[in-house]
Formats: C-alpha cells, sequence, structure tokens
C-alpha cells in the first residue's frame, strides 16, 4: 500500500520558492487546487503559507483515503462474518413454551381499529361499544382520543343523519 508522508508534502512544499507551488497539493491528492497553486504562484504566497498548517491534516485524509482503497482491494475474498457465542441459557425450551402460553391483549384502541377495519373503516358508538367490551362512557373518550390524534373523523350517515366514526384503515 503506497502511504503518503507528511516530511515528504513539506519537501514538496519547498520547490515553491522554485516556483513550483502546489506540490504538496498534488502529493496529497488535491489536483485541482494543486494546479491553481501551481499556475498563481500557490495563490501569490498566502495559499503556500497558509498550507504549512494543514499538510498534516492533507495527509491523513490522503493516508485514510488510500488505506481504504487497499482494504477493498485485499478483502474481497475475507468474510465480515461476526459469530457471538453466549454459551447455553437455562431453561430455553420452558421460556419458549412460557411465551407461547401468554395471550397478547389488545389495548381498546387496537380493538376499535381492528373492527373499523372489518366494518369498512365506518363505525357507530353502539357498534364501537360492542367491539371494545368498554361501556359507552369509555367508548365516547375514547372515540374523542381517536379524532384527536388523527386517526377518526365524525361524519354523519347521508340517509339517517346518526354520527358515523370514520377511520382510514
Amino acid at each position: 500500500m503506497h502511504k503518503v508522508n507528511s516530511g515528504t508534502a513539506y519537501i514538496l512544499w519547498c520547490l515553491w520558492i522554485f516556483g513550483f507551488g502546489g506540490a504538496q497539493r498534488l502529493y496529497t491528492g488535491h489536483i485541482a487546487s494543486g494546479l491553481l497553486y501551481l499556475f498563481t504562484w500557490g495563490l501569490f504566497g498566502i495559499g503556500q503559507v497558509i498550507d504549512l498548517a494543514l499538510i498534516p491534516g492533507m495527509v491523513d485524509k490522503r493516508n485514510i483515503y488510500l488505506r481504504g482503497l487497499a482494504v477493498g482491494k485485499t478483502s474481497a475474498n475475507v468474510n465480515p462474518l461476526i459469530t457471538l457465542n453466549i454459551g447455553e441459557i437455562p431453561n430455553l425450551k420452558q421460556i419458549q413454551a412460557n411465551n407461547s402460553q401468554v395471550s397478547v391483549s389488545k389495548t381498546p384502541i387496537q380493538k376499535l381499529l381492528k373492527a373499523a377495519k372489518e366494518n369498512g373503516g365506518l363505525l357507530s358508538l353502539a357498534q364501537a361499544t360492542m367491539y371494545t367490551e368498554l361501556e359507552p362512557q369509555d367508548v365516547k373518550k375514547l372515540l374523542f382520543e381517536a379524532e384527536k390524534n388523527g386517526l377518526a373523523e365524525i361524519t354523519n350517515d347521508p340517509n339517517t343523519g346518526a354520527i358515523r366514526y370514520r377511520f382510514d384503515v
């Protein structure tokens, strides 16, 4: 792997004295700015002086870039598989059996959304009460929360004028 050396970059910086400004930039892979420095005598000397402080960073960036290219070439046959062995878990089958027995209880809002989906997205207060198995006052609060959170909107039945809750499910 080719490696850029900061000592070499400083020696190339000194070529500015002989009219070859920007050689250190060409060496560190900054081709466009290196050519600009070459044709403007190191940005009239100001850029060359600033580069004295920037050379270590330019060298580091170039070496990181070159290291990345080298890794890409050499690791073609390497499989970056990581295996984590945590040993045996005691009573694993018992834990799995307990997890399968636990029933997942749905929240009232989940029951409400499922009921709305089964009824084409429209529910009345009575239907919502029936599906959620809650008291009507609690269902009204639940429907209000659903509307507040953007899950439902209040509409009227076009034929009867009854209040319906439209869900986007």
